[in-house]
């Protein structure tokens, strides 16, 4: 009996680690490649069908000075305005309390009973149809301010994006590590310090990815806007009148029949597309940059 038997187990676990697999085993291993690597691009296949149908359709009827005139001379420069200025007066309602929210049920939630009714109603907001989400929002702003506007529709975009921001931020902060939060309280950091400077800090990336797919499903909205800021030929007059969006003229339009204007929408879901993917990378920016 040898005197190291542990040396010995170790060297015949390295000597079966240095011997090739057997044929079994490779065909089984290029087998299950093969079929995630398939299965990938299969998944892909819608996007890209999408987009080649998008991108083949209106991308022969886009104008340099489309992105200057309004609908009423053929273009759609009223409806990215819209679209931008609604997003934005979303993203101000719904990003500070929607962060902070999520702080809250990450950091300061453990002991209050509190937290798991917000969670609960967090959850049930996420599955909450548009349209349900723009008759609240006309009730509440257009109604109350007897008209529609850029304002009430960015009300209905924030009340869409805020539960995806919550969620999103609280498991980005869940994901910080248990000994981050030791080490910073051990070298005299506060609860307030530990929280602020250090796991928001770290958890920069994930809140702002969060944010993005916020964003992006805000952008394309159409049902809420409806109800809220209707709709608008010309340039809109300020925040208190109708304001056009892309996602409402792609709706409008889409059924007419006039080839011209039919042109004009696959042109206009080219913009929207665009858009979306502009603020996708903003945020990664931003991330990439903290």
């Amino acid at each position: 009996m040898s005197a190291y038997p542990n040396l010995e187990t170790d060297q015949a676990a390295a000597a079966s680690l240095s011997q090739p697999l057997s044929t079994s085993r490779q065909l089984f291993t290029y087998s299950m490649n093969g079929l995630a690597f398939s299965m990938s691009i299969l998944a892909l296949l819608p996007l890209l069908s999408i987009l080649w149908e998008i991108m083949s359709r209106g991308a022969s009827g886009f104008k340099l000075e489309m992105l200057f005139q309004p609908l009423i001379e053929n273009g759609f420069a009223n409806a990215i305005l819209g679209t931008i200025l609604m997003v934005c007066i979303g993203a101000l309602l719904s990003i500070p309390v929607g962060v902070i929210t999520g702080i809250f049920l990450a950091e300061f939630s453990q002991t209050n009973p509190f937290t798991q009714y917000v969670r609960f109603i967090t959850s049930i907001l996420t599955g909450v149809p548009s349209i349900i989400v723009g008759m609240f929002a006309y009730g509440v702003i257009v109604l109350l301010t007897k008209g529609f506007s850029a304002i009430a529709g960015g009300f209905a975009l924030s009340v869409i994006m805020l539960p995806m921001i919550v969620l999103t931020t609280e498991e980005a902060l869940k994901l910080i590590p248990v000994p981050q939060r030791l080490a910073s309280a051990a070298l005299g950091g506060t609860r307030f310090q530990t929280t602020f400077r250090v796991i928001v800090s770290s958890a920069i990336p994930g809140i702002t990815t969060g944010i993005s797919l916020a964003i992006a499903r805000a952008s394309g909205e159409t049902a809420p806007l409806l109800f809220t800021a209707l709709f608008s030929q010309n340039w809109s007059d300020g925040l208190l009148s109708p304001t056009a969006s892309l996602s409402v003229l792609i709706f409008n339009l889409y059924n007419n029949p006039d080839p011209a204007v039919n042109q004009l929408v696959w042109t206009t879901a080219i913009i929207l597309l665009t858009l979306v993917l502009f603020f996708s990378l903003l945020s990664r920016v931003i991330a990439k940059k903290r």
